[in-house]
């Protein structure tokens, strides 16, 4: 198998390239590289191309010549008609997929197009999802027999039940912290008896459920996403699949319903146990007594802030149940996928949370304010 050469001539005041053996991956030098460098400084001197001693020609040699010529043809060549035909194939390929880097003032445009289609698409398929179990529930009230109670109450313990004891020391922690701090503030302007008012709407309306959520998401939510995606790694999916078993009924449907039933419960023991702590904190900070503390609360906090609270400990309960469940079903069947859909779904359901709880203050920014409706 005669190697590829390069040999070089004056004729009539010009340099002829003369090319022989044989151009083909197997006997083209290594490295490659070095051979492409010589190619390409005689192709700048603008000489003329004799290809017909050539015995073999492969389309890597073709790309390599082509390439060499700055992707044109020379003005002198001389090469076979089968030759030509390997070197028109090898200059439409370099055409199809020559890559050209994105001009810079579009890169920005690229990126967030990107960012958008793949948000669509997540968007998409969590409406699916949310489609699919809007079937399951119509299904289970015409058939209620059906009705996945051991799987509802399973998870209802797990991520209600279990969830109480860090959900309660968080909430009484956060109630000392809250009341500390502001009394500092009330006593330098004598306005102690304002605690009641600001640990009453802060801690019911806003930091109860917004806590309660973030603990969820990151004990429940990861929960359920790991449980989900290491059934996607060992098959145990496609096995309910193979014998009819339908994987949004028995999965997902008692573990949304699970979480939206436990997180307004979750709510109102988390925020009774941050008015105690505030409470207590209180006491021992301003000497504020315990009955006035509850003879106050009712008239500083309506009744329209507990249900705001429940309200948004159902829906957050449902966003992070859903979120959740979505990642668990896209994971992979290798471990690389597995923790990293979960730590997604962790901080989407928490940032989704966020937002929600935005959208929440604007909805009902005049409801449950003293003197308000």
């Amino acid at each position: 198998m005669p190697a590829a050469a390069i040999e070089t001539s004056e004729r009539e005041g010009r340099l002829h390239v003369r090319l022989s053996g044989d151009w083909t991956l197997t006997a083209l030098q290594s490295p490659i590289a070095g051979l492409e460098a010589r190619l390409q400084a005689l192709a700048a001197r603008n000489c003329g191309w004799e290809l017909s001693a050539i015995g073999r020609l492969d389309s890597v040699g073709a790309i390599l010549i082509w390439r060499a010529w700055s992707r044109r043809w020379p003005e002198f060549l001389g090469v076979s008609a089968q030759q030509r035909a390997v070197l028109e194939r090898a200059a439409a390929m370099s055409t199809e997929y020559e890559a050209k880097p994105p001009e810079r003032s579009y890169f920005g445009l690229l990126v967030l197009g990107k960012l958008l289609l793949a948000v669509g698409n997540e968007l998409r398929d969590i409406v699916t999802l949310i489609g699919q179990l809007l079937l399951d529930v119509c299904s289970l009230f015409l058939h209620p027999g059906d009705i996945p109670w051991r799987e509802f109450s399973a998870n209802l313990y797990k991520s209600g039940a279990q969830a109480l004891p860090v959900t309660g020391l968080v909430g009484f922690l956060i109630g000392v912290v809250l009341s500390y701090l502001s009394s500092l503030q009330l006593k330098a302007f004598g306005a102690d008896i304002f605690i009641v008012n600001l640990l009453g709407i802060s801690i019911i309306r806003e930091l109860g459920p917004v806590i309660v959520a973030v603990l969820v998401a990151g004990r429940s939510g990861s929960a359920m996403t790991a449980q989900i995606g290491v059934m996607r790694v060992t098959e145990e999916i496609d096995a309910l699949a193979t014998m009819g078993v339908s994987r949004s009924l028995r999965l997902v449907l008692p573990k949304v319903a699970a979480l939206s039933i436990a997180m307004p419960l979750l709510v109102i023991w988390c925020s009774a146990a941050g008015i105690l702590g505030g409470m207590v904190s209180a006491k021992l900070e301003m000497n504020l007594p315990y009955g006035y503390f509850f003879a106050e609360l009712p008239k500083a906090v309506p009744v329209a802030n507990v249900w705001i609270g429940i309200g948004k400990g159902f829906c957050f309960g449902a966003l992070i149940a859903l979120i959740a469940c979505h990642f668990g079903l896209k994971v992979r069947p290798n471990t690389e996928s597995l923790s990293s859909k979960t730590t997604v779904a962790v901080v989407t359901a928490i940032t989704m949370v966020i937002i929600a709880d935005a959208v929440f203050a604007i909805l009902t920014r005049n409801l449950g304010l003293p003197g308000g409706a």
